[in-house]
């Protein structure tokens, strides 16, 4: 498996993506002008385009290495070969999971490091009426990598399915609309609001809103924006809930992907 990792991950910076990340970068040199135009809230306004910005690079990240990575080696027969190999196929499907999650982690590293220095910058020349939580924009950007590593095992549970690539892409976008919205519905569906709906309906959406990833779970965007204090025991269950569901979904992608006839 590790073999697989270190190729997985080597790979990625041969498709010159990592450049990409770090042109991006300067995005967050616009951050401040883009602040200033708030007259009362520049420094809250800078750590929400930041995390803004974090986020959006992170889901073009999953979506394109996500989507791609396992069947582009199936594409150009990659992956026939390396099975061939002692390896097995849950090895392998680990090892470019695992692969890309360490890049995601790096990319975020950099991303987070450039918003840290836009934040600190802003709130210099800005001074906000509130101090602002470093740790809690900390733990907001690491909770934002657990959730799209969520996103990513999932697109590997489309690419044991898909014999191309617009399966993994669209079905991971689908996964990151519905999950960022499941909360929100599940709880305007046991509101005094949704008393006219049937009970069918409502059973039905529970049952969606416990298969689906609860992405919003993981967003403390508002909680880094405003030094709104968070829950431990919070944090824990939702780290419980990734490795859990993590877990889940991709013990469903090694079993159908040993199933898969090689051609």
């Amino acid at each position: 498996m590790w073999q697989i990792f270190n190729i997985t991950f080597k790979g990625i910076f041969r498709d010159r993506i990592f450049r990409g990340i770090a042109i991006c970068s300067f995005f967050f040199l616009l951050i401040p002008s883009v602040s200033s135009l708030s007259m009362r809230q520049v420094t809250e306004l800078s750590i929400s385009l930041s995390l803004s910005l974090i986020s959006f690079m992170l889901l073009l990240l999953s979506v394109f290495l996500g989507g791609t990575s396992l069947w582009k080696d199936m594409e150009r027969r990659y992956s026939y070969s390396v099975l061939g190999l002692p390896v097995s196929r849950t090895s392998y499907l680990l090892g470019k999971f695992f692969g890309i999650g360490l890049f995601l982690l790096l990319a975020s590293s950099i991303l987070g490091a450039a918003c840290f220095c836009v934040v600190k910058y802003v709130s210099v020349v800005y001074p906000p009426m509130r101090p602002v939580v470093w740790m809690n924009l900390f733990i907001s950007i690491v909770f934002m990598i657990l959730k799209y590593l969520v996103l990513v095992a999932f697109a590997f549970l489309f690419s044991t399915v898909s014999t191309s690539f617009f399966l993994p892409i669209f079905g991971m976008l689908a996964i990151f609309f519905v999950g960022s919205a499941s909360q929100q519905v599940y709880d305007y569906l046991h509101s005094q609001s949704a008393m006219n709906y049937s009970p069918f309906m409502k059973k039905a959406a529970s049952g969606l809103y416990y298969i689906l990833p609860n992405l919003s779970a993981f967003d403390l965007s508002v909680n880094a924006t405003y030094g709104i204090g968070l829950s431990r025991s919070g944090l824990l269950l939702t780290a419980a809930y990734f490795v859990i569901y993590t877990a889940i979904v991709l013990a469903i992608a090694a079993q159908l992907f040993a199933k898969r006839e090689m051609k």
